[in-house]
């Protein structure tokens, strides 16, 4: 009877243990664990409370490397190599290693290839949609909500040896972009928008007057009009043999922001993908008209707008604010020869709208994330120079090269910046009026930009969108029937070609917003409630033993 008592009270005592484990796991268990950064100097008292060490100093050497994108731009590389040398002179502890890309897409390929082999930068130049798919991994990213308030080295810390922005300094529009699953991942950089650069020296001459903003209906008839030819085969508008009025640069924009005006479906915050709907079927086959014409044509098919613009073969060229140093008869950095300039009116609008009073354009731009290393305090020299590039000296300086805007408010606002902006058009480089009056275009419209819910995978959703528009030209040259069954064909062929019906969505109502917060249990929890049940299974077997025994004796 005595073995029989012992038996009973380790099983029992199994099975508390048992419960308590797994109350504790499932307790820490919420879906997806955002691992936190603990900043350096900082720790837990017993209490549970945070503590903050007001005497904690960096004081280690540290080494980091910073992948950038400089778009060849050589003005570019001399800022960034300047802006190392000053925060170099700052913390002389903090060596930094810079690698230069000239493409985004690279420093994506290359980051993702780094991942599995924790060779990561600890500092790079990405897109949000690029972030997203690096938080795939496990750990990759630092959210940096705790760096970004601690109070000696955080945004306007007091411990920082440079003045830098606080949070309140940065433009909220802007900052907010990196914001992704509730925590911040990114901080921008620079940003841009996309803008219609339009020889408004051919438009007047095809007896139009630009507006202010103009919209797509207007854009595409004045493409159509310019294509009248003389008699000898040339274009009436420009004498030329060669002439594809309206070229757009990023098809993905283009569809991005034509739903966007229309209030129709992209996608979710969630992943959930809605850009398969009927508003994008008619705009399909309202472009392939032009498509078929050729009035209209994009970069991926024709090459590169600027050079068809800056040759009089284009009217309407629609590129980021950022490529406006490469746009117009006298841009600083123009590809094709002098012989082959004309010599014309270049205008920056708004990109084309579909209501004029309420214009909506995408917001875009460089954003910067860290890596997570083992060391926290390398961690944190990246973060300080991460935040040395949102100074006023760094962010006025890489604005000027190209049609950028400083990304604080801070840098905006300083005397040096608005003298800037002031003289658009004394001379041809440091202030080309087409380079002054795409900042001024978004500096302008900064209430009227958006941005696109980002997830992983929404790259590859941004890629299929321009997708759509690129198949539709690609078949109008081709002569194919662009019809209702094309589209839909197409919608299959985009589907498959980026995956979009394998993304993952998350949070799809209020009931399944609960069991995405609750997550998959993890491989320990299922472990433990694996032995919880065997316990239970026994106990009630002892019992049903015990009580067999009593009758027994009792009958």
């Amino acid at each position: 009877m005595k073995n029989r008592k012992n038996l009973f009270i380790k099983i029992a005592a199994a099975a508390v243990c048992a419960l308590m484990l797994c109350t504790l796991f499932a307790s820490c268990h919420k879906g997806k664990a955002i691992v936190g950064f603990v900043v350096p100097g900082h720790s837990v008292n017993a209490q549970g409370e945070e503590v903050i060490d007001p005497g904690y100093e960096l004081s280690g050497n540290y080494e980091i490397t910073f992948w950038a994108k400089n778009d060849t731009n050589v003005a570019q590389t001399k800022i960034y190599k300047e802006a190392i040398e000053d925060f170099e002179a700052l913390y002389p502890n903090i060596k930094v290693n810079m690698k230069l890309y000239t493409d985004y897409n690279m420093i994506y390929r290359d980051v993702i290839t780094n991942i599995p082999t924790h060779t990561t930068p600890n500092l790079c130049i990405s897109y949000p949609d690029n972030v997203a798919a690096y938080l795939a991994g496990d750990n990759t990213v630092v959210p940096l909500d705790d760096l970004i308030s601690d109070p000696y080295y955080g945004l306007g810390g007091s411990k920082l040896k440079f003045d830098g922005p606080s949070m309140a300094e940065i433009v909220p529009q802007f900052i907010e972009e990196g914001k992704l699953e509730g925590h911040y991942y990114c901080l921008p950089y620079m940003r841009s928008t996309e803008a219609l650069y339009v020889n408004k020296t051919f438009v007047e001459k095809l007896g139009y007057t630009l507006p202010d903003i103009v919209t797509w209906d207007f854009v595409f008839e004045v493409s159509e009009k310019a294509l009248e030819k003389n008699a000898d085969g040339t274009y009436k508008v420009s004498g030329k043999n060669v002439l594809i009025p309206f070229i757009y640069k990023s098809t993905d924009n283009m569809m991005i922001q034509m739903l966007k005006q229309l209030g129709a479906g992209y996608s979710k915050d969630n992943g959930e993908v809605l850009i398969f709907n009927d508003t994008t079927r008619k705009l399909l086959l309202d472009i392939s008209p032009h498509a078929k014409t050729k009035a209209f044509s994009t970069f991926k098919i024709v090459s590169y707008p600027g050079n068809y613009f800056n040759a009089g073969e284009c009217i309407f060229a629609v590129d980021s604010t950022a490529g406006a140093t490469w746009i117009g008869s006298n841009s600083p950095l123009k590809e094709i020869s002098d012989d082959k300039l004309v010599d014309f009116e270049t205008v920056t609008l708004p990109v084309p709208q579909f209501d004029t009073n309420a214009p909506k354009m995408i917001s875009q731009g460089p954003s910067m994330c860290i890596f997570n290393k083992d060391d926290p305090e390398e961690v944190l020299a990246t973060w300080l120079f991460a935040q040395f590039l949102l100074t006023d000296k760094v962010q006025i300086a890489y604005a000027r090269t190209e049609g950028y805007v400083p990304v604080t408010l801070k840098a905006q606002e300083t005397e040096e910046y608005k003298d800037y902006l002031s003289r658009a058009g004394e001379d041809n480089d440091d202030f080309y009026h087409v380079k002054i009056d795409a900042a001024k275009l978004l500096l302008s419209n900064q209430e009227n930009t958006f941005v696109t819910p980002v997830f992983n995978h929404s790259a590859d959703l941004r890629n299929a969108a321009g997708q759509l528009i690129e198949e539709v030209v690609k078949s109008n040259n081709r002569r194919e029937k662009v019809d209702d069954a094309y589209i839909d064909a197409l919608y299959a062929k985009v589907t498959k070609l980026y995956g979009l019906d394998e993304i993952e969505v998350k949070n799809g109502g209020e009931e399944e917003n609960k069991k995405q917060e609750l997550g998959r249990m993890p491989g320990g929890s299922i472990a433990l409630l694996t032995v919880l049940g065997v316990t239970w299974v026994g106990l009630a077997a002892y019992f049903i033993s015990e009580k067999l025994k009593e009758k027994k004796k009792s009958g």
